[in-house]
């Protein structure tokens, strides 16, 4: 489960804008992540609002000739317009809610390495279900106060219990755009009892 956020964990702004919560570097590995995944998984919602591609590109904006399968999870229907809907990589709608459904129509179509950018609600199904193997998270650093936050309702009321994954990796991406400020990459995985 890839997510980019805010120092108060906001991944959009409370009128819904999320472009650009992280700077140029972090989306550019964000992209080098994706080439080594062979599917790219959002939920329904996330088309609906955001309209992403879910291509991977180099560092010149460009599309790399191999793209990994994008995977739409949900019930509701995709309007045609939506840019996952065009012609530079293959996508397929998963109509269900169910993440051992999805990740099993994904595996008799041999996709395994599964990388996840949908937003809260599918972030969080996944999270309850132990279904997150790896977690990378851009940080921006600056403050919204209000606006989305980075996964839903865990069902989580006391600190005791909260997912507490290992940290494997903390990384200081450098701008590469005068005048952004760097961001920080943190990796963590799971401990092996929240498997």
């Amino acid at each position: 489960w890839k997510f980019a956020t805010t120092l108060d964990g906001r991944s959009a702004a409370a009128d819904g804008t999320s472009r650009w919560v992280s700077g140029t570097a972090a989306r550019r590995d964000t992209h080098r992540l994706r080439a080594l995944a062979d599917t790219m998984l959002v939920g329904t919602n996330t088309v609906e609002v955001d309209d992403p591609q879910l291509t991977v590109r180099d560092a010149h904006d460009r599309p790399l000739p191999h793209q990994p399968l994008r995977a739409v999870m949900g019930l509701r229907d995709l309007a045609p317009d939506r840019r996952v809907l065009d012609d530079q990589a293959e996508t397929v709608h998963l109509r269900t809610r169910d993440p051992h459904e999805a990740l099993q129509a994904l595996r008799e179509r041999d996709r395994q390495h599964v990388f996840l950018e949908g937003g809260p609600t599918l972030a969080a199904a996944f999270l309850r279900k132990g279904l997150v193997d790896e977690v990378v998270v851009y940080v921006a650093p600056f403050l919204l106060g209000a606006g989305q936050q980075a996964v839903a309702d865990l069902g989580i009321t006391t600190i005791a219990d909260a997912w507490r994954p290992r940290v494997v990796d903390l990384t200081v991406l450098e701008p590469v755009v005068d005048g952004e400020e760097p961001n920080v990459r943190l990796t963590l995985e799971p401990h092996r009892e929240d498997h």
